[in-house]
């Protein structure tokens, strides 16, 4: 059962219905009917899959009717929606099974614990790019892994190690960790990257990492994202390919102009001109986004320590997202940014 049929739900679904496992996605009514109507479409741009096995519907209960059962529940909706699946999830907590949830952020895991069970839980974190072309449609553009970890691993209700090999089996490379927190927090990192900025100015990651004033803030802002994970004790972990372990120490020291050189190269090819998730978000006029789990995760775990720049960051596109300020003010003005970030750290 996925909760969640956008891009990373679609793709994880149609992957493991590909490897012939039954799968059920619960999306919105636009997706859904999508599917019923023609399937799930699952494109690499070389070729192009409809798993058979798919099922389309618009709720839980209707998941649930009939008294059908699952192994797994994978959970892939926006940070901000977890509340509201919580209150969905809650009547019917004796039937469902254990929950892996892929989305990004961080508190995700502590929320959904808090009604299932911290043995329940099973963090996770996806690297794969995605791209929903049309409702029921998914574009992969570069293979990725999958990470897992268990919230509780002295009581966690699923193998880790055959999850993983079943996600293996799906064509979704996956690596267990023991930290679950060190595992979303790392993942924090690499969401983090180019994201809020390009947001609130109206810019692609390419354009930002090309200013190097911009590159400093979001040099900046990774610094103090690992001075709140050292505090907490959360190492960052190696994932995605990237090395965060030994590069972790260099970013907290080494001078900035060397730091943008690298960070140039992590953002650049296909995502240097691919709007973030922020961005995209924020441009739909959806009302709200990721930040506050972002962004917002490091200012507010900041007691010990300042985040002027993620403070700024995450109050700057609240305010652009729920409508109190105009994106006009702020698009195209890196100088109001850098002059807003310099005045909260005074």
């Amino acid at each position: 059962m996925i909760i969640g049929a956008g891009a990373i739900g679609c793709l994880v679904g149609g992957r493991l219905a590909l490897a012939g496992q039954q799968v059920t996605l619960i999306g919105r009514p636009p997706v859904v009917e999508a599917i019923q109507a023609h399937g799930l479409t699952l494109s690499s741009g070389v070729q192009t899959h409809t798993p058979a096995t798919v099922q389309a519907v618009p709720s839980l209960a209707a998941a649930l009717a009939g008294g059908a059962s699952f192994d797994l529940a994978i959970l892939t909706v926006k940070a901000y929606d977890t509340a509201t699946v919580m209150a969905e999830l809650a009547p019917w907590r004796p039937h469902l099974p254990p929950l892996l949830t892929l989305q990004n952020g961080v508190g995700n895991e502590e929320r959904l614990a808090g009604i299932l069970g911290a043995g329940r839980v099973i963090a996770g974190a996806i690297t794969t790019p995605v791209t929903v072309t049309a409702p029921g449609v998914i574009e992969v553009t570069r293979r990725g892994r999958i990470a897992l970890a268990a919230v509780d691993p002295r009581a966690n209700a699923f193998p880790l190690l055959s999850l993983a090999a079943l996600f293996a089996a799906a064509g979704l490379p996956t690596r267990v960790y023991e930290d679950f927190r060190a595992l979303k927090w790392t993942k924090l990192l690499m969401n983090q990257l180019a994201n809020a900025t390009c947001a609130i100015l109206g810019w692609l990651p390419a354009q930002v990492m090309a200013d190097p004033r911009l590159a400093d803030l979001e040099i900046a802002a990774w610094r103090e994202t690992l001075a709140v994970m050292a505090t907490q004790r959360i190492r960052p972990v190696t994932l995605g390919g990237y090395p965060f372990p030994w590069l972790a120490p260099l970013i907290r020291t080494l001078p900035p102009a060397v730091i943008r050189l690298a960070l140039g190269r992590l953002v650049g090819g296909a995502r240097g001109g691919k709007a973030p998730s922020l961005y995209l978000d924020l441009a739909a006029g959806k009302g709200r986004t990721e930040v506050a789990y972002l962004n917002g995760a490091v200012a507010a775990a900041s007691a010990e320590i300042g985040t002027p720049v993620n403070r700024v960051l995450t109050e700057t596109l609240q305010a652009l997202s729920a409508g109190q300020t105009p994106w006009a003010q702020w698009r195209d003005q890196p100088a109001r940014l850098l002059q807003r970030v310099q005045e909260a750290r005074r």
